[in-house]
């Protein structure tokens, strides 16, 4: 999809069409191994290598208005993906998140941050990040830095 493309569409089909983009890049970076979930660890992979990420996912929900430590951590990853030119999206739905990115066998305790990395070879690429990276340009244009995405209901 082309940039012009994602521009013509009506808000309800651009919505649609990123928050299920978003999902398939999950699922496959998921797939890939090239997913780091959890502040704490995603906070410990833009401190090691921040050249291997590539896409931020932050999650809110309720809790999030009560934790203060959790809105600090926000503004800091926000800030480093600004300025290490890595896209971010904000979701909604911590839960339907946790469902894509977590294991059928755990329950993921902190899907508050989700980071999608390449590997070093460039083995793995993903036509629908490419979507997502236009929606976040286009987004940051329109002074909209950290857009939300609604995830597709299962």
């Amino acid at each position: 999809m082309t940039l012009e493309e994602v521009l013509i569409q009506k808000p309800t089909e651009a919505a649609q069409c990123t928050g299920q983009a978003l999902e398939e890049v999950l699922v496959s970076a998921k797939d890939n191994d090239a997913l780091t979930v959890g502040v704490y660890e995603c906070a410990k992979v833009m401190n090691l290598d921040p050249d291997s990420v590539s896409f931020c996912v932050l999650a809110v929900d309720e809790e999030f208005e009560c934790d203060i430590a959790l809105q600090i951590h926000f503004t800091l990853i926000q800030s480093f993906c600004f300025d290490n030119d890595i896209s971010i999206v904000r979701v909604s739905d911590m839960q339907r998140l946790a469902e894509i990115v977590g294991d059928k066998s755990e329950q993921l305790e902190d899907a508050h941050c989700v980071l999608i990395t390449n590997p070093s070879d460039r083995s793995w690429e993903d036509p629908s990040l490419e979507k997502l990276h236009l929606f976040c340009e286009e987004s940051r244009r329109l002074n909209d830095w950290v857009p939300e995405i609604s995830l597709p209901e299962r």
